[in-house]
C-alpha cells in the first residue's frame, strides 16, 4: 500500500525510524512521497533517494556520529576559545563533514540536486530566522529567493534542517537582491510537519503517516524551571512544538505513531550501540503496535 510519510525531528533519536521502517516494510507499506524537518529530513531524503530499509540500516550502524562534530581548528588550541566561537559563528560546530557525508551518500544513488528525484516526492522543512518564517524546500526557493530547486543540492537542505541551534553553524540563503538569510533546524518552527502534503482544499491524496520520536500530545514532557537557564531551554522546547502541537490537536491523532524516547538527548552523539539497537527495537515494537489499527 502507498503511503506519504512525515518524519519529525529528534537528533540522534533518529535511530529509531529504522524500526518503524522496518515494522512498515513487513505489512507491506511503501512511500509515495516523504517529509521531514531535521532527523526526520536526513531519513526522508534517505527514502526519496530510493534507499532500501536494510541498506539505510547499514548507513546508520556504520557511521560514527562524533565525526560529525568539527569545531574550527582554531577552537582546538586555544583554551575557552570555542564561546568565542560561538557568540560570533552561532554554532560550536561547522556541519561541513556531516553535509559531505550526506553528500557522498546521496550521490550513491544518483542524487545531487531536486531535479534528480521525482517531483514533489520529497519536502524538507527550514525555519529562516532573518525572514522569520518557516521554509519547505523546494517549494519555497524560487518564490523566497529566486533559486531555481534544479540546481539545489539536497545534501545542504538536509544539511540546514539539522542545523541545531547553537549546535551547528547556521547555513545562509541569498536572494536575487544579494539579501541573505540565516537558516537553521527546521524543528525550530516545525518539528513535525504532518501538514505539508495537504492540498489547496485541506485534504490528504492519500493516506498520511507521521512518525514523532516523542510521547503524545497529552504526555508531554513537563520542565522545572529554577533558573534563567532553566527558563531558556523551556522556552525553546515550548517553542519546538507550539506549532506543530496546535495542528496536530485540531486534527486527528490516528496516523501518528508516537515513539516514547526517554533519557537519550537530542545531540547525544556518544550513543553506544547497545543504545543504538535499542531505539531501533522501541521504533519497531511501538509501529507493530499502531498497524494493529491502522488505517
Amino acid at each position: 500500500m502507498k503511503i506519504d510519510g512525515v518524519f519529525s525531528g529528534g537528533g540522534v533519536k533518529a535511530y529509531a525510524f529504522i524500526g518503524a521502517l522496518e515494522a512498515l516494510e513487513r505489512e507491506g507499506y511503501s512511500f509515495e512521497r516523504v517529509a521531514g524537518s531535521s532527523a526526520g529530513a536526513i531519513v526522508a531524503s534517505f527514502l526519496a533517494a530510493n534507499y532500501t530499509i536494510d541498506e539505510i540500516n547499514t548507513l546508520m550502524e556504520d557511521v560514527s556520529l562524533i565525526h560529525f562534530l568539527d569545531p574550527p581548528r582554531w577552537t582546538r588550541r586555544i583554551p575557552f576559545s570555542k564561546w568565542i566561537s560561538l557568540y560570533f559563528q552561532m554554532g560550536l560546530y561547522k556541519g561541513d563533514r556531516f553535509e559531505s557525508w550526506l553528500r557522498q551518500t546521496l550521490a550513491k544513488k544518483g542524487v545531487r540536486t531536486f531535479a534528480d528525484i521525482a517531483h514533489g516526492s520529497l519536502k524538507i522543512v527550514v525555519s529562516d530566522v532573518t525572514l522569520g518564517r518557516l521554509v519547505v524546500i523546494p517549494d519555497d526557493l524560487y518564490r523566497l529567493y529566486q533559486i531555481d530547486p534544479a540546481t539545489f543540492s539536497v545534501a545542504r537542505a538536509v544539511r540546514m534542517s539539522a542545523s541545531f541551534p547553537y549546535f551547528f553553524m547556521p547555513k545562509k540563503l541569498q536572494n536575487e537582491n544579494g539579501e541573505k538569510s540565516y537558516i537553521v533546524d527546521g524543528g525550530l518552527l516545525s518539528n513535525f510537519p504532518l501538514w505539508v502534503f495537504r492540498n489547496e482544499n485541506g485534504r490528504d491524496v492519500r493516506p498520511v503517516l507521521g512518525i514523532s520520536l516523542s510521547e503524545s500530545i497529552e504526555h508531554g514532557k513537563e520542565y522545572r524551571v529554577r533558573n534563567s537557564l532553566d527558563l531558556l531551554q523551556a522556552l525553546f522546547h515550548s517553542m519546538l512544538k507550539a506549532h506543530d502541537t496546535r495542528y496536530i490537536e485540531k486534527s486527528k491523532q490516528d496516523n501518528i505513531v508516537f515513539i516514547p524516547i526517554k533519557k537519550i538527548k537530542t545531540t547525544d552523539f556518544s550513543l553506544t550501540d547497545k543504545q543504538k539497537q535499542s531505539l531501533i527495537e522501541l521504533g519497531d515494537i511501538e509501529t507493530k503496535a499502531f498497524l494493529r489499527h491502522w488505517p
